[in-house]
Formats: structure tokens, sequence, C-alpha cells
């Protein structure tokens, strides 16, 4: 039995070496990225079994990335190989700075954008204890938009717990209106809502991370997170709501997997039996962590490194 199991697109990562304008970078660094898979690497490091569904090409690139996930000890058995389809890949600019570094995706027609409902291995997926999704896969098409719906509904027609991550990604929705519209529908979907703040004002109207949880726990969400960036983050359930701070970072990386190492500490957390309020705290380290390096997953910790930091 999994503990985890996600779906998502994995891409390949080409992150610049030098600061400037994409165009004139000339050296570039491979990493693996993708939200779901970022958390799948989070929780695998901490010694859950997890378990990833998804679809890539059958070339050098999506070779690459299923076998970087195996030695991470994913289960990657649902990954489909597709002969002749494209992996996805993205660009990311270096900023010294700590401002948001730029970004430019490749991922239009990929192999994973064409999973479907008729992909998934319900019977696989319902073993698991947990899912976790993201806006992120939905937004693809309407092929992935439909089987995440299948997988959280699944998971929740089991008694499983459901996370979801907002992760909004404007540019990959036809319009502003049927992007909050079908992704507070997945919410609506999850146990566990994670969104940032900025998030929560652009998707519930809402103002004060207060607020934004009051929606969200009133649409059936039993525990919601709102991310406050180097404010810390709120959190509220039925038992107890409050803020935990942010832990302090000297010097700010890069701010990409900063979020989805927050939902690795949150959720983590929960499996193993946390308060919420104990949860948020690992994951606020954790999201510490991930600003202070270069790639998206390289700062997720280990148990060991979890354990010596006393979360």
């Amino acid at each position: 039995m999994h503990d985890v199991v996600t779906l998502g697109e994995a891409l390949v990562l080409l992150a610049a070496d030098e600061p400037g304008p994409l165009a004139s970078v000339r050296r570039f660094t491979p990493y693996t990225a993708g939200a779901e898979t970022n958390v799948a690497v989070g929780l695998a490091r901490l010694g859950l079994k997890v378990g990833w569904v998804s679809r890539l090409g059958d070339d050098e690139k999506g070779r690459d990335l299923r076998e970087a996930y195996t030695r991470e000890g994913i289960d990657c058995t649902q990954v489909a190989m597709a002969s002749g389809e494209r992996t996805g890949f993205m660009y990311k600019g270096r900023v010294d700075d700590g401002s948001d570094p730029p970004i430019e995706y490749h991922r239009q027609d990929s192999a994973a954008s064409r999973l479907g409902s008729q992909d998934l291995d319900l019977t696989w997926l319902s073993q698991a204890r947990h899912l976790h999704a993201t806006g992120v896969f939905p937004a693809l098409s309407p092929n992935t938009l439909g089987a995440t719906q299948l997988a959280m509904a699944t998971l929740r027609r089991h008694g499983k717990t459901v996370s979801f991550d907002p992760n909004l990604r404007p540019a990959l929705w036809k319009d502003a209106m049927h992007m909050c519209a079908t992704v507070n529908a997945l919410a609506a979907q999850a146990d566990w809502v994670l969104p940032g703040l900025d998030e929560g004002r652009q998707l519930t109207g809402e103002h004060t991370p207060e607020d934004i949880a009051a929606f969200y726990r009133s649409t059936g969400a039993s525990h919601v997170v709102v991310k406050l960036g180097a404010q810390g983050a709120y959190y509220d359930s039925a038992l107890a709501r409050g803020y935990v701070e942010a832990f302090p970072v000297a010097h700010v990386v890069d701010t990409v997997g900063a979020g989805d190492a927050f939902a690795v500490g949150v959720i983590s957390g929960l499996l193993d039996n946390m308060s919420l309020q104990a949860a948020v705290k690992r994951a606020a380290w954790m999201g510490a962590r991930a600003v202070q390096v270069r790639g998206d997953s390289e700062g997720l910790p280990t148990r060991a490194e979890l354990q010596a930091a006393g979360l």
C-alpha cells in the first residue's frame, strides 16, 4: 500500500548558470521539475511509500526523468512511456536578488497533457492512504482535468484523504473566471487545501488569511493552510487555528519549489499524526530550505535531516 499517490506532469528543467535574459544565456544545468513530482520526491525522501501517475515521451528526456524519480524511491509503474510523443521541458532564469526568476515553458501537446480518465488504474489509486493534487495538471487539457477529478473523487469515495494546492498558472487557462471556478471546484473535493495568500485572494475574493481559510472550510475542507511567504502561514481546522512564523533565511537563492516543499511538510506531518500547527511548522522549515538552492527539489530533506532539526 502506498502512503501517497499523485498524478501530474514532470518536466526537464534547464536552469541558467548565469543571470540575464534567457535568450542570452549559453550555459544551463538540468534538473527535474513538476509541482506534483516535487512533492513526490520530498515525501519519498522522508521514507513514505509514494506512487506517481503520468505519461512521458519515450525519448531521452522522458527516460531520464523516469530513471531519476525511480532512484528517489518513487513507484513509476503507472507512468506510461508514449512512443512518438514529446516530454515537456522548461527554462528557468537566474536571479540573485531573491525575486522570482523568469520561466519559459515548452509543454504544449506533451505526452502528459494527453493523460485522461481512461489511463487511471482506479484499484491501484484507491489502495493509497492519501492523494495529492494541484491546479497545474488539470489546467493542461480537458483530459487531465477529467483525470484529476476522477482521481480525487475515487480517493474520497474510498474514505481516504486528499490534499490540493491551487498552484495557479493563469497562462494555462483560457480566462481567469474559468480558472477560478474550476480550481475552486477541485478544492471542494479535497480535505486539505493549501493556497498562497495571493492565490486565495484571486480565487475567493476574500482578503485576509482568516477569510480565505473560512471560504475553503465552508466548501468542505477539514484543514486549510494559507501560505504567507516570509510572514509564515495561517492554519485553520475544527480543532485549532492560528499563525506559524516563517524560518529566517539569510539569502534567498531561488523561490521556485518553495510551495511544493511546504506541501511536503504539511502532508508528511499530518500523515505522521502531528497536530496541524506542528505540521505547518515543519512545512515552514521545509519552505525555507527550498529557497536556498537552485533546483526545485534539491533542498528537500531526508528523514534524518528532519529529525536532526527536531521536526
